[in-house]
């Protein structure tokens, strides 16, 4: 069981659908940590951390999500962020 921390830039339809509500409802349901956020060229970054498992599991329910439409995907690792406790929406 290893905790992993990554940074995901999903790319298609995915402003102005749900998105960022979505996943965070999905991550805390996984017991996921970390955010998630719209950027200005209309692609969603999110920091997700916990088991790899997990965050696998939380990438293939955003591509299972209705009105969603993930046509691109960017995954790198990151260092984990000690003590964080939820999963957020940032603004």
């Amino acid at each position: 069981m290893s905790i992993k921390r990554k940074r995901i830039i999903f790319s298609g339809r995915v402003q102005g659908v749900g998105f960022r509500y979505r996943a965070a409802y999905a991550a805390e349901s996984l017991g996921l940590t970390g955010w998630v956020k719209n950027e200005w060229d209309e692609t969603v970054s999110m920091e997700v951390q916990g088991e790899e498992e997990l965050i696998d599991k939380l990438v293939d329910r955003m591509y299972k999500e209705r009105y969603i439409r993930i046509e691109g995907i960017s995954v790198m690792n990151m260092s984990l962020v000690e003590g964080e406790k939820r999963f957020s929406i940032q603004y």
